[in-house]
């Protein structure tokens, strides 16, 4: 027995205690627990980007249907392509003559209020809870240079402005609506 003991002495004890290793676990806990964080800030970014860009896409869409269609785009009374639309994203009377099969549109305003009934199901369709107000707007910007809503009587040389929004998707759980998650 006293050679075990003076072997033990002489070259230490090897391996790691319990407490050592509970401890690099907990601290390998936090640094996962991190990442996750991280990668949840990273999808929610990814998802808010894809939205801007589509409204963007949707905003220039609407641009080259007004600038194709200048008859109606320059009308400031009974304009189709002017409007608030929010809850029900369809023009008063919707048109569906630009669809295959149908009969064809028979006036630039036909094809003006069917050019808006599909875009604007396109915009439903792709914006969660989507609003879009579309106006003669001589001040789009505030006077902090943010932008505004309310659309400014702007006359006949006030520029056609396309106002695009949409719900932000919450990642709190107190906050409605409730995540599949959260429950």
């Amino acid at each position: 027995m006293g050679d075990f003991r003076s072997s033990i002495a002489v070259h230490g004890m090897y391996g790691f205690s319990m407490v050592e290793v509970l401890v690099s676990i907990v601290v390998l806990s936090f640094g996962l627990l991190g990442m996750v964080g991280i990668q949840t800030a990273a999808l929610k970014a990814n998802r808010d980007a894809r939205l801007q860009s589509t409204a963007v896409g949707l905003a220039r869409e609407l641009a080259e249907m007004v600038r194709g269609n200048r008859v109606e785009a320059v009308r400031t009374t009974n304009n189709p392509y002017v409007g608030s639309f929010s809850t029900v994203m369809a023009p008063a009377t919707p048109a569906y003559c630009l669809s295959v099969g149908v009969t064809a549109c028979t006036s630039t305003e036909a094809v003006a209020i069917a050019q808006m009934t599909d875009w604007l199901g396109r915009v439903n369709n792709e914006l969660p809870g989507a609003r879009v107000d579309i106006c003669f707007d001589s001040a789009p910007f505030d006077g902090s240079g943010l932008p505004q809503w309310a659309c400014t009587a702007g006359g006949t040389n006030a520029p056609l402005v396309v106002k695009i929004g949409w719900t932000r998707s919450s990642t709190s759980c107190s906050s409605p609506p409730a995540r599949p998650s959260c429950w």
